[in-house]
């Protein structure tokens, strides 16, 4: 009983004066069950969850994170990111908390962009005391970012890259193949005279996207002429740029791979914008079924890439690799292979031999 008075009046958590125990009292429960709901466990029923969170709103209390890992041990994960595509971040941010909630672990994110501020940003997460850090695309295919990881001796878990380094753990999916897939859907739906856009050339997913679609339309028989292919860096504004390149082309292209869906949906605003209908004037498809493809209209034909899926296995893995040189052990660096799905949405449809808006040829 002693204990539990000395503990009740412990020093607040947080800047508004509240403790655990305090969000234990008004909801009329322990402050291990306080802690267990905080921590996401699912042995707490819904009910009292709800109260739980309700005297949390009411007291203002938020968790001081940095107190209770230096108490409990809790593994803190690094997020180096530099990803031009909102979707794509926000998907994998999506998994990435959530594992580490599950799997005990803190997140601290450090934005950069050039190689000064990569440097800074890694200086920064190892000052904050990360155990591991994530580097998804297109810091992935970083060779200083990785090399300056390992000569500190951090762990890091390589995401999205489509050249995984020996030496480094990575997570991914094949590119190469759902480009592929998705070429040979467009070919199978009658399209010969298909554009491509291509991604950002220092991210290796982006080549070998380029090389499937080349590669596909090769074995179908058909050339890619040069004014096909129009270069974007995976940004919407790029996407906007390389679709106006294609669709003022007279014919222009029967069907557009953009390849992601942050170009592929500026594909669709460009030939909204130009009165052509899709799919009946132009297919449109894209690549990693980010939550943009399935929000506009009509709806992306992509390839689903599991991105939050992508990002909880690398904290599981970063968190394994943590706890093997804690122990001191290590093992060798983990490639997972991890599925891809093409989804045929609305997007993408037959072509019909007949001269369109834009001039199309049969």
């Amino acid at each position: 009983m002693a204990t539990s008075n000395k503990a009740a009046h412990a020093a607040p958590d947080t800047a508004s004066g509240a403790t655990v125990h305090d969000v234990a009292r008004l909801a009329g429960v322990s402050a291990m069950t306080v802690s267990r709901v905080i921590n996401g466990r699912t042995s707490v029923s819904a009910a009292t969850r709800n109260k739980v969170e309700a005297a949390i709103a009411s007291l203002r209390y938020q968790p001081n994170l940095a107190a209770r890992a230096a108490r409990t041990g809790t593994l803190r994960i690094g997020l180096l990111y530099s990803n031009p595509s909102a979707a794509f971040l926000s998907e994998f941010l999506v998994g990435a908390m959530d594992q580490c909630r599950q799997g005990g672990g803190q997140l601290l994110l450090e934005r950069c962009e050039d190689l000064d501020s990569q440097r800074a940003g890694i200086a920064c997460l190892v000052a904050a005391g990360v155990d591991g850090i994530l580097v998804p695309p297109p810091l992935c295919d970083s060779p200083e970012v990785l090399a300056q990881l390992n000569q500190m001796g951090i762990p890091a878990i390589a995401v999205a890259t489509a050249r995984p380094s020996p030496g480094v753990s990575a997570v991914r999916i094949d590119d190469y193949e759902g480009a592929l897939a998705m070429t040979r859907h467009l070919l199978a739906l009658g399209h010969r005279d298909i554009g491509f856009i291509e991604g950002d050339p220092a991210h290796t997913p982006a080549l070998l996207r380029r090389q499937a679609f080349e590669d596909a339309m090769r074995d179908a028989g058909l050339p890619v002429p040069q004014n096909r292919v129009a270069q974007g860096y995976f940004t919407y504004r790029s996407g906007l740029d390389a679709a106006r390149q294609l669709l003022a082309q007279q014919p222009h292209p029967s069907a557009i791979f953009a390849s992601n869906d942050d170009m592929a949906a500026a594909t669709l605003a460009v030939a909204h914008g130009m009165g052509l209908q899709v799919p009946q004037d132009v297919s449109v498809c894209g690549f990693d079924d980010t939550p943009v493809a399935t929000t506009v209209w009509p709806e992306l034909s992509t390839i689903h890439q599991p991105i939050a899926d992508m990002a909880r296995a690398a904290v599981n893995l970063v968190i394994d690799e943590i706890r093997q040189r804690r122990a001191g052990t290590t093992a060798p660096a983990t490639h997972r292979l991890m599925e891809f799905t093409l989804m045929a949405r609305a997007s993408s449809g037959m072509h019909t031999p007949t001269t369109s808006k834009g001039g199309r040829r049969p």
